[in-house]
């Protein structure tokens, strides 16, 4: 009978470990073990839920933890698809694992508020100014690519590969002080809004956000409260 329980206890124990509900009811099923062992992800899990509202957690249903090819193909650690966040094993420890929770919540975001971010073009515009400035930078520099890439606001693949290679992180990262939260909200506008949710959530000051990009600062402040929202609509 012992050894029954005990049998039963630790195999309750590793279901729990890997498939678990959050008190908030929000799923989370480890599909694969993560590499770096010293995670703890239920902790992490609790720290996104802490800091981030319920409402702007609402499209996230569940989280999966496992092997994906868009790992792979787009060389990242997370991603958000139709109300699941899923993060890859290889996730280097619990920093970045709620960093990169974070950040994807934000794309989940854009689908349930997409009218209040972007309806009246003002974080575009913002956005757009942004990158006029950063293309006459690079153009004195002898970096010279058609100013229409850089008025395009969607993401680019080429334009990407255009900011990481042949400019550089290290330069990119440089000449975006203070253009732009980090080099990465360069890439795209919805990459500028992620980069933005996840600086206003991990800074409660907000101070460099309102300073560097006041546009996005107000949309934020919008969106994390339902009263704003309600009258918003």
């Amino acid at each position: 009978m012992l050894t029954d329980y005990i049998m039963n206890t630790q195999k309750n124990l590793v279901e729990h470990l890997n498939s678990f509900y959050t008190p908030s009811g929000l799923h989370v099923y480890v599909k694969e073990p993560l590499v770096n062992q010293e995670i703890d992800i239920e902790d992490v899990i609790g720290k996104v839920e802490d800091i981030v509202p319920e409402h702007l957690r609402a499209e996230m249903e569940m989280v999966i933890v496992g092997w994906f090819d868009e790992f792979e193909e787009q060389k990242i650690n997370a991603f958000y698809r139709d109300g699941a966040l899923y993060i890859s094993p290889a996730v280097a420890d619990a920093e970045n694992m709620f960093d990169d929770a974070v950040h994807e919540i934000a794309h989940s975001v854009e689908a349930a508020y997409g009218y209040t971010i972007y309806g009246d073009q003002n974080l575009k515009k913002e956005f757009l100014r942004k990158r006029k400035y950063l293309h006459d930078m690079l153009w004195t520099k002898g970096l010279k690519t058609p100013l229409s890439i850089f008025m395009d606001p969607e993401y680019n693949e080429e334009f990407d590969m255009f900011l990481y290679k042949t400019v550089g992180y290290d330069k990119l990262s440089s000449m975006c002080q203070g253009l732009f939260v980090s080099a990465y909200a360069a890439t795209s506008l919805k990459e500028y809004f992620a980069t933005g949710f996840l600086e206003f959530y991990l800074e409660p000051n907000h101070n460099f956000l309102k300073k560097v990009s006041p546009q996005l600062y107000k949309k934020l402040i919008v969106i994390q409260s339902p009263e704003k929202l309600d009258n918003d609509g």
